[in-house]
C-alpha cells in the first residue's frame, strides 16, 4: 500500500467484482471519514485455480458445494482463493475480498480476517424454471443444487423431489434451468441481489427450513497480519454484529472439522444485551442422518460459543456418522 492508495485483491466472476465494488466503496467512505486524502482503490483480478475449474465445466466439483460441506465446502474450498492469498503474501496486493463461505477457516500463516462488511440476506432462494414453488412441483421433479448442506435439508421436507448436481456461475445456472436442464436451482439470495437478478427469485427459502453455510451472504477482508495500517482501515468497515456472527460460525465449523465431508450450515443471530444465538446443523454425507441444536452466549466470546455447539453436537451423535 502506498500513502492514498491501496490494491484489493479479487476474482474476475460477476459477482466476486459486485462484492469487491462493495468494499472499495466503503474503503474509500472509511478512509474520508478517518480525515485522509481521498483513497485510490486498485482493483487487482486474479483467476484462481476454482474460477479455472469451473469455466472447464468438465470438471466434477461443482456436485461438491457452495458452502461447507462435501469437499468443495471443506478441504477444497481453499481452490478459490489460494492464489489470491498468495498475491497477499508476495505484497502484490494489500487486502483481499472474499465470499465469506468460500474462505476456509484456517488461514495462512501471516494473514488475517481483518475486516466483514454488513451482511446480506443469508436465506437460500428457489429460483423456478416455470413459477412453481418448491411445493407445487410434483413428484419426481428437479432441482438443481451443487450443495449437500442444502440438499440434506430441503430434502427432509420435499424428499420426492430429486436434486440433481448443476455447474458454472449464478448466471450459468439460471440459464441452465431456463433451457430445461432441471425445473429449479436454489442459490444465495445475496448473491443474487448483488448482480440485480432478485426478480430470478420464486420464493425465499425460510431460516428454519434451511440454515444456510457458514458466513453466507458476509462479505470477508483479508490482510497481512503484520498491516497494522490497513488493519485499522478494515475495522472501521467491520460490521461488529456480522462479524460476531462469523466468527461464531466458522469457529463451529473449526471444530467439527473444517475439512469435513459432512453438510454443514450455521448461523449466528444478533439477541439483546450483547448476546448471540447460534444455530448448527450437520449432516452425513447423504443426508440421511442429522444432528442440529442451537446456543447462546455473549457475542464478545463468539468462538467459543461456536465451539460450544460444535461438542454438543458431536455429543449428541453427530460423530457417529461424520467422516474422519
Amino acid at each position: 500500500m502506498t500513502p492514498g492508495s491501496l490494491r484489493l485483491g479479487t476474482r474476475g466472476s460477476a459477482l466476486a467484482l459486485a462484492q469487491a465494488a462493495l468494499a472499495e466503496a466503503a474503503l474509500a467512505a472509511a478512509a474520508s471519514a478517518g480525515g485522509a486524502p481521498q483513497l485510490k482503490v486498485e482493483r487487482v483480478v486474479i483467476t484462481t485455480t476454482g474460477d479455472r475449474r469451473v469455466a472447464s465445466e468438465g470438471d466434477p466439483i461443482a456436485p461438491k458445494g457452495d458452502g461447507p460441506g462435501i469437499a468443495l465446502e471443506g478441504d477444497a474450498r481453499g481452490i478459490f482463493v489460494r492464489e489470491i492469498e498468495e498475491a497477499l503474501l508476495s505484497r502484490a496486493v494489500d487486502v483481499a475480498v472474499h465470499s465469506l463461505k468460500d474462505l476456509p477457516v484456517d488461514l495462512p500463516p501471516g494473514l488475517v480476517l481483518a475486516g466483514v462488511l454488513e451482511r446480506g440476506d443469508p436465506r437460500d432462494a428457489f429460483c423456478s424454471r416455470d413459477g412453481r414453488t418448491l411445493d407445487e412441483l410434483p413428484a419426481g421433479a428437479s432441482v438443481a443444487t451443487g450443495s449437500p448442506r442444502r440438499a440434506a435439508q430441503l430434502g427432509r421436507i420435499w424428499g420426492h423431489l430429486v436434486f440433481v448436481p448443476i455447474r458454472g456461475n449464478v448466471d450459468t445456472r439460471l440459464r441452465k434451468v431456463r433451457e430445461g436442464a432441471a425445473d429449479g436451482v436454489v442459490l444465495a439470495r445475496a448473491g443474487l441481489v448483488r448482480l440485480g437478478l432478485a426478480g430470478a427469485i420464486t420464493e425465499l427459502i425460510p431460516l428454519e427450513v434451511c440454515l444456510p453455510a457458514p458466513g453466507q451472504g458476509a462479505i470477508g477482508l483479508e490482510a497481512r497480519e503484520s498491516d497494522a495500517g490497513i488493519a485499522g482501515l478494515l475495522a472501521r468497515v467491520t460490521h461488529p454484529p456480522t462479524l460476531a456472527a462469523v466468527l461464531a460460525e466458522r469457529a463451529f465449523l473449526r471444530r467439527l472439522g473444517g475439512g469435513c465431508r459432512a453438510p454443514v450450515a450455521a448461523l449466528g443471530v444478533g439477541a439483546e444485551g450483547g448476546k448471540l444465538v447460534l444455530h448448527g446443523f450437520v449432516a452425513d454425507p447423504a443426508g440421511a442422518r442429522f444432528a442440529a441444536s442451537s446456543a447462546e452466549g455473549p457475542a464478545a466470546d463468539a468462538e467459543a460459543l461456536g465451539v460450544r455447539l460444535a461438542e454438543r453436537l458431536l455429543d449428541e451423535g453427530a460423530a457417529e456418522f461424520m467422516p474422519g
